[in-house]
């Protein structure tokens, strides 16, 4: 053991001896050029000759190199500039290999080793754009083709100038925490650039997609705002009717289902009450809709049991089977029918209220919005609704599900597909529009050139919704996933981060013998991002999964760093300062509050 210890010490000393030297000859020898360089320059300004190479000499005796130089020329031109140059050469060296060490050590070496713009070529702009003519008839003889009509933005490939876009056959999952850019970098620059029809839900107003892409998008066509619970306290402009595609048995289903899906979870829709109370509610919104009545009627059948109308109604239509199952209910037990009522009278209690009624109600002077026409337009229909929002968030859902199918129709009718495709962005989706078979359209209405974009803040809050099966089919049916920052599911990271896959990482060990050290050099398997880096990916970047592509790192493009920011600016100001004037109105006091005036 002492002569090893002796060996290892007497290594490491000449190890330390040689690092020295190396460190003294790193500062000395650009040193010396530089005082030569220097030196010579001084002198030419001086009127003296330019002398040979002698660098050693001109950092050791300046005086003997150039001797017809005065002495303060010399102690500035060959030592001080010598010196403040040195210093800079080493504050740029540091800076550089900083750099380079952040990228090739850390978590920024990680992203570098994800998706190249090679990876993701069929979403880059040549490959998105020859797809685009071939999905878009109208586009198939243009010359030069605008950026907004071949895809959607989702952002730069990370560190470069290269877009990156899903075209207008892909549908997306978008999975972002709340402030982590999913409104102002993927919502509202989408909306704003789409060349049809555009659907957006949302459950806010003011400071949101509504106000910032209103006036644009009027510019492009009319502007369809449903508003039944008032968060933007707009005016009702609109009627839509739900009952117009009710007036079938697979319709009317649907539409009761919209109403189960708003007010239980997935888990709990199975259970003899809900079934039940959701079956109650079709069959006398089928007999609503035959009849040509108000979808309110059904309050009235829904509050007497033993009214006969809705029955009447179904035989004379020809749903005698459909009208045997109502009597039987009605005529069974009555603990068992006051329950069933009762659910679904709790499922329809926002039709209660006069204020939402309104807006699926026929109104006087004002337009019923047509879905079949919508689809065919470069309109946009804004849907609002709280979270929460119970049985209005289901007329959300209601009319939601209405144009898609509308516009799967009109595809049909057009040869297969829209075009131009129509947009719908299901913002906030597990609170306000809770389509129950969304992951079941997600499978085909790409196809449709209907693109729809599903954003939750996080992937259980899909899985509530939609059952473990439902959200897993959406994720996989989706042909995009942009996941961004404010992932706190450990599960989903590590799922996230298995997906990313795997790098090999040179690992380097030094060992210590008598012979002296010796170094070996070896590979192994580490993920490329782990799960506490998608845990922290920072605000600004996202991740993009595309079927069959490598993952990518994406730099989202927010709406408000881009060309025409300060006109969007103003206009959101604009709509956001109407609404605050229109709800002042609406609740400010009057006389009669505070008694009459003195």
């Amino acid at each position: 053991m002492p002569p090893s210890s002796s060996s290892n010490s007497s290594t490491d000393g000449y190890d330390l001896v040689l690092r020295l030297l190396l460190g003294v000859l790193a500062i000395v020898v650009p040193l010396a050029h530089f005082a030569w360089l220097s030196g010579n320059i001084t002198a030419y300004l001086t009127g003296a000759d330019w002398v040979p190479y002698q660098p050693t000499a001109a950092l050791l005796h300046p005086e003997q190199v150039w001797p017809r130089t005065g002495e303060t020329s010399l102690l500035i031109g060959a030592r001080i500039v010598p010196v403040l140059l040195l210093l800079t050469l080493g504050v740029a060296v540091g800076v550089v290999w900083a750099r380079h060490t952040s990228r090739s050590g850390g978590r920024k070496q990680k992203i570098t080793d994800m998706a190249k713009a090679r990876d993701i070529e069929p979403l880059m702009a040549r490959a998105i754009t020859d797809k685009a003519r071939s999905l878009r008839p109208s586009l198939k003889d243009a010359k030069n083709i605008d950026a907004k009509d071949t895809g959607i933005l989702l952002g730069n490939l990370q560190g470069t100038k290269h877009e990156v876009r899903m075209g207008f056959e892909d549908v997306a999952v978008a999975i972002m925490a709340p402030r982590s850019g999913k409104t102002t970098s993927l919502a509202i620059p989408s909306i704003l650039h789409a060349p049809g029809p555009v659907l957006l839900t949302s459950n806010k107003a003011a400071g949101d997609a509504f106000t910032t892409a209103y006036e644009a998008r009027a510019k492009a066509g009319r502007v369809w705002t449903m508003d039944p619970q008032q968060i933007a306290h707009a005016a009702r402009e609109m009627w839509w009717n739900p009952l117009a595609s009710a007036t079938t048995l697979d319709g009317a289903n649907r539409l009761a289902g919209h109403f189960l899906a708003a007010s239980v979870d997935a888990s709990q829709q199975g259970d003899f009450w809900s079934k039940a109370g959701s079956n109650i509610l079709s069959q006398l919104l089928l007999a609503a809709a035959l009849d040509e009545r108000p979808i309110t009627d059904i309050m009235q059948w829904l509050a007497f049991p033993a009214d006969r109308t809705p029955l009447d109604i179904l035989r004379d239509h020809g749903f005698t089977a459909v009208a045997a199952q109502l009597k039987g209910t009605v005529e069974g037990p009555p603990e068992t029918r006051d329950g069933i009522y009762e659910t679904a009278r709790q499922y329809a209690a926002a039709l209660l209220n006069s204020e939402i009624a309104a807006w699926v109600t026929p109104q006087k002077d004002v337009p019923e919005f047509q879905p079949a026409q919508f689809v065919t337009s470069t309109d946009t229909l804004f849907l609002l609704s709280k979270d929460g929002g119970g049985g209005a968030s289901a007329l959300i859902a209601a009319c939601a599900d209405a144009v898609m199918r509308a516009a799967t129709a009109q595809a049909e009718r057009a040869g297969g597909r829209l075009d131009p495709p129509m947009l719908a962005i299901l913002d906030e989706a597990a609170n306000v529009c809770k389509i129950s078979d969304l992951p079941d359209l997600y499978s085909h209405l790409g196809s449709r050139g209907i693109i729809p974009i599903t954003i939750l803040q996080s992937y259980r809050q899909g899985q509530k919704v939609w059952g473990d099966a439902g959200m897993d089919a959406m994720w996989s049916a989706s042909t995009v996933k942009v996941i961004g920052s404010g992932i706190d599911d450990p599960d989903f990271a590590d799922k996230l981060s298995r997906l990313i896959g795997d790098h090999d990482v040179e690992t380097t060990s030094t060992s210590h013998s008598e012979s002296g050290k010796s170094t070996s050099v070896s590979m192994r398997q580490e993920r490329i991002l782990p799960p506490d880096a998608i845990r922290a990916l920072p605000k600004g970047t996202a991740l993009c999964f595309a079927t069959g592509m490598r993952a990518a790192m994406l730099d989202l493009r927010p709406w408000y760093l881009e060309p025409g920011a300060a006109d969007l600016s103003a206009a959101s100001a604009r709509a956001s300062k109407a609404i605050t004037a229109r709800a002042v109105a609406k609740h400010a006091p009057t006389q009669t509050d505070f008694g009459p005036a003195a």
